[in-house]
């Protein structure tokens, strides 16, 4: 799907380092609407006087500082920021750290060093950028859009980056809130229009993606199998994050509810074809509630399952392929602790008989639910 495909572009972009040359000349734009990132020489010349700031201005410290900020490494000046602000702060130090560790559990909540205004501004700006890209690493999409909220794009040394992860986080969160999908939506045009139209140096890379997501996003609609197939993607990212509280049960409700009006609606669909096709004075219905042509060998008997039907489950052998919303919330909710063959058993009876596209969306969703479990 090109939500998928395009997370999964997000990724590598994500994890790949600067693939363009630092402009030393550049200068800041004064005009209003224009953005440009800070050149080496003015990043490291706000990072020396903030790291003076704080009292740091011992030998090591400065053979440090002198190491981080030598011109012959490729390095962006925004880690370049970061390595200078966990240098002279062990509180920056550890926020970062955490956010960069796979392994430790996601925030949750924006932390309070980013929203303390007592903070100097280049501290704390470019804290919350560092802080955001890494969770955006680690796809922790909600708090990386609160930190970048707490300052604006006009404060960093590098508004692309400031731009491109918070249209990023929007854009994926957007994908699973309904009742806010339509302003979220409306953020994340709003943060790509600045990226693309206010910010004179922003990489092409970034480019490329953000148009990718306006016109994804072009093609959203409430109530069709991409929207149910983005709810799925926020619900397996989110249980990744070992994230399974209410916000995440509420919209594996609203999956199971959907699939179930989606499915309720093509049996209806079906009906009525059948109704149509069926000939005869009584217009294709037949006595008893029968279905036109009922009688072996007939033609019209389109409800004949392909598949055996399952002793313990009743029905005439239609094979509606109806998901039973409750049979489907408990299967998500004890999905880890079944074995496999009960695993596949339910799997086999949950999708029997109904259409390839809907059978092959749960059997994926369930495949995820699997991956996502601790020790996987």
């Amino acid at each position: 799907m090109k939500a998928r495909c395009i997370l999964t572009a997000l990724a590598v972009l994500l994890a790949s380092g600067p693939a363009w040359a630092e402009d030393k000349n550049a200068k800041n734009l004064p005009s209003f609407g224009a953005l440009r990132s800070a050149s080496l020489e003015q990043a490291r010349a706000q990072a020396q006087d903030w790291l003076k700031g704080v009292g740091k201005t011992d030998a090591a410290t400065q053979q440090e500082f002198n190491r981080i900020w030598a011109d012959n490494t490729d390095v962006a000046v925004l880690d370049r920021v970061a390595q200078t602000l966990a240098l002279g702060s062990p509180e920056a130090k550890k926020l970062l750290d955490e956010a960069r560790d796979p392994a430790a559990p996601p925030p949750t909540k924006v932390p309070e060093l980013l929203t303390d205004a007592k903070q100097p501004l280049f501290f704390r700006a470019n804290l919350a950028l560092a802080y955001a890209k890494a969770l955006s690493n680690r796809r922790v999409y909600e708090e990386a859009l609160g930190s970048l909220k707490a300052v604006r794009p006009e404060q960093v040394v590098d508004p692309a980056s400031y731009l491109f992860h918070k249209a990023v986080a929007e854009y994926s969160t957007a994908m699973a809130e309904s009742a806010f999908q339509q302003q979220r939506k409306r953020d994340t045009e709003d943060t790509i229009a600045r990226l693309l139209d206010d910010v004179v140096d922003a990489p092409e890379r970034y480019k490329m993606v953000a148009a990718l997501m306006h016109f994804d996003m072009m093609t959203w609609k409430d109530k069709d199998l991409g929207a149910i197939a983005r709810k799925m993607d926020i619900v397996e990212r989110r249980l990744e994050l070992a994230r399974g509280g209410p916000q995440t049960q509420k919209t594996q409700k609203e999956i199971v509810d959907r699939l179930d009006e989606l499915i309720k609606q093509l049996e209806n669909q079906q009906k009525q074809q059948q109704q149509q096709g069926g000939g005869g004075g009584n217009g294709g219905q037949c006595p008893e509630g029968g279905q036109p042509g009922n009688q072996q060998g007939q033609p019209g008997n389109n409800t004949r399952s392909t598949n055996p039907q399952d002793d313990s489950r009743g029905g005439n052998g239609g094979g509606p392929g109806m998901v039973d919303p409750k049979e489907f919330q408990k299967l998500v909710q004890n999905w880890g602790k079944l074995p496999e063959k009960e695993r596949a058993d339910a799997l086999r009876n949950l999708t029997r008989g109904a259409p390839p596209q809907y059978r092959e969306l749960i059997e994926n969703y369930f495949r995820k639910l699997a991956q996502a479990e601790p020790g996987k």
